[in-house]
């Protein structure tokens, strides 16, 4: 099938990719508010060094009556960055806006892929003359595999739901969920350990609840602050861990010295509470795409996705789980068995092993952060 061309009649025209690799839609994004989400998928190729991929989306709107207008079509470029050959499976997912609502026919070729070897119609320089057209994506949570899903027709939705579709090998919603579920099971470990010690649970819950606030809005303002160019993208989503683990423990030792609270017993009881947390939130980053590793070819890596780009990547989430799960269960097991002379070690030891091992999983993400005075995203 031949690629089209930016200068397709009443096609939109493409924009310049930008800083995140993602490709940029521009023309009249004005009118009735309709989007479209569509997922196709190529093969990462058997070897060679990472490269760059560069994926054009075609649509047409059927049933146009009349002369078309440029919300009838659209022409969109996506850039990959940073595939892996031998990874297996890579997917893409793209979202179009400023279209007329209906039902559209949406094709996706392969304009810049593997190494010209790979490829018979590219050329030297790895870049195809026509490209080849890609087929749909479809996702088995059964088998936990990718595959070719039938060539249909897409329908267009409300714009600001458009990204309520979900790519493959992400549950929309699952983040707020487990976290939610991973702060109500904190909170009763935590009850429990403080009950345990004759400590005013009332008085407690208040505190953590207040602080576990608090904490949400340093993550936030952490993300901002390492993200200043991309994070309007998506206001809602972004949270950093850091900024959390930061800003609650000073919330809490004002609430502590606020009502004449033992400082560390709290905090010890507490450690176990955050760590299981920890470990069942990360499961909601995994399932959402967010904290996304880097792409691999290793035998340890499992295909995810980052909301865009589904390949098999580097678990970083899963790891950060396990690490939470570890220590939840370790200071969990020396407050009850052990409990040492110095109050407050257990949290000290805990928050000091899971900053180091942060640190290393950080390495591990396909989005490397920087401080923002470096005005770079990397």
């Amino acid at each position: 099938m031949p690629v089209a061309s930016k200068e397709d009649a009443g096609a939109i025209p493409v924009g310049a990719a930008d800083k995140n690799g993602g490709g940029r839609l521009q023309g009249d994004g004005t009118g009735e508010p309709a989007a479209l989400t569509v997922t196709h998928w190529f093969d990462s190729g058997d070897d060679g060094q990472t490269y760059a991929a560069t994926v054009r989306f075609s649509g047409k709107r059927i049933g146009v009556r009349g002369k078309p207008t440029a919300r009838d079509a659209f022409v969109k470029d996506e850039v990959i960055q940073g595939i892996v050959p031998g990874s297996g499976p890579v997917s893409i997912t793209t979202h179009v806006y400023g279209l007329a609502p209906g039902e559209w026919t949406v094709t996706a070729d392969l304009i810049r892929g593997p190494r010209a070897a790979d490829n018979p119609r590219a050329t030297a320089g790895g870049r195809a003359t026509r490209g080849h057209t890609l087929p749909r994506a479809a996702w088995s949570w059964r088998r936990w595999a990718l595959s070719s899903g039938p060539f249909q027709p897409v329908h267009t939705r409300w714009a600001p739901l458009a990204r309520l579709v979900s790519p493959p090998a992400v549950i929309p919603g699952s983040w707020f969920g487990l976290v939610l579920l991973g702060a109500l099971v904190g909170l009763g470990i935590q009850s429990m350990l403080l009950a345990r010690d004759q400590v005013s649970i009332v008085e407690s819950l208040g505190i953590t609840i207040a602080a576990a606030i608090a904490g949400l809005i340093g993550a936030k303002v952490r993300y901002v602050m390492l993200h200043p160019r991309t994070w309007r993208n998506s206001p809602a989503e972004g949270w950093a861990v850091d900024g959390f683990l930061v800003v609650l423990p000073l919330v809490v030792l004002a609430g502590l010295l606020a009502f004449d609270l033992p400082i560390g017993l709290f905090v010890d009881a507490s450690t176990p509470a955050l760590f299981f947390g920890v470990a069942i939130g990360r499961l909601g980053c995994f399932f959402t795409g967010c904290c996304a590793g880097q792409c691999t070819r290793s035998r340890w890596g499992i295909w995810s996705s980052d909301r865009r780009v589904g390949a098999r990547r580097m678990p970083t989430q899963l790891l950060e789980s396990a690490a939470g799960l570890v220590l939840g269960v370790a200071t969990l097991t020396l407050y009850l068995l052990v409990r040492p002379a110095a109050q407050g070690i257990i949290f000290l030891g805990a928050l000091a092993a899971y900053t180091l091992a942060r640190r290393i999983l950080l390495r591990l993400r396909s989005e490397r952060q920087v401080l923002p005075s470096a005005a770079r995203q990397t």
